[in-house]
């Protein structure tokens, strides 16, 4: 690995966070088979309308859901990447989860922290947010009326909304509208992520910095992690097994049919594929089917 840059942050406690947040992938990392994944319901429709109009295969389709099932799962998980590095950077302090107010990060500067208005105030509270648009009017009122009533008990302070993926970078007065009336207050800051690294460690680039290290300090913890499992995925295999047992394999219906049965088993006209006389279907195959149904009662 190249020689390392980052004056905020050591090499190996970079590396422990890595894996500190791969570890919280946790069951992530599991294959797929077809009951996990209709295990909130997929829809069927929206599936082969995706197929026709995007002109995928069956294998993408499939793969690209299994991809956003994964990746709705890990966005807290990459909270937890954000949110923590900051254990690990001077004057910040990361809060066990629900404890001092619920705060993700707070920083405390002895010195005076200076904010773009001209205030200095010496304690920053910072809730964090992965992306811009990930809270609705209700979560953006009870968020900032939080932070209205720390700025009550601490006259010293300022409170930051920082978000990981914000539309540009900013370090601007949070305007938002609580119980219908537009708000703001110059001590509460909606604030991109590259600016607050660059308030705590006073390195203007260190978020870019870090991130110009990750993809290769990544892939190092990855390789030599034992633990570490590739997953493989049976989904596609499991469903060309289920259209057979139906009797609808090789037809243009094959793969539609045992997609259908997975949201559809028990709807009229679907569940007469489940009772067909056909002596030699797979009953083991026929009673998971059933199974998907009963997850639902």
């Amino acid at each position: 690995m190249t020689k390392w840059s980052l004056s905020f942050i050591s090499e190996q406690q970079l590396i422990e966070h890595v894996k500190a947040t791969i570890e919280k992938y946790g069951e992530k990392l599991e294959s797929f088979d077809i009951i996990r994944f209709n295990k909130n319901l997929v829809d069927p429709i929206k599936m082969i309308f995706d197929k026709t109009v995007y002109q995928s295969s069956w294998e993408e389709i499939v793969s690209n859901e299994i991809f956003r099932q994964r990746d709705k799962a890990n966005n807290n998980d990459i909270g937890y990447f954000h949110q923590r590095i900051f254990q690990y950077m001077e004057k910040c302090h990361v809060p066990y989860n629900g404890k001092e107010g619920g705060w993700d990060v707070i920083y405390a500067n002895e010195e005076g922290i200076s904010l773009p208005d001209g205030d200095v105030v010496h304690t920053i509270y910072v809730e964090m947010k992965n992306k811009h648009n990930t809270m609705n009017s209700s979560g953006a009122g009870k968020t900032y009326i939080k932070m209205q009533n720390q700025l009550l008990k601490n006259d010293d302070c300022a409170c930051f909304l920082v978000e990981a993926i914000a539309k540009r970078s900013q370090n601007i007065k949070w305007e938002t509208t609580v119980d219908g009336n537009r708000v703001s207050h110059r001590r509460i800051r909606r604030v991109s992520l590259d600016q607050f690294y660059t308030l705590v460690t006073g390195q203007e680039d260190a978020f870019y910095q870090t991130c110009m290290i990750l993809p290769e300090l990544i892939q190092k913890v990855v390789a030599e992690g034992k633990d570490v499992s590739v997953p493989h995925d049976t989904v596609l295999e499991e469903l060309r097994n289920i259209a057979f047992k139906i009797g609808k394999a090789e037809n243009d219906l094959s793969i539609p049919m045992a997609v259908y049965m997975l949201g559809f088993s028990t709807y009229n006209g679907f569940n007469n594929f489940l009772d067909n006389g056909n002596e030699k279907q797979d009953e083991a195959m026929i009673k998971r089917i059933y199974e998907y149904a009963k997850r639902l009662d």
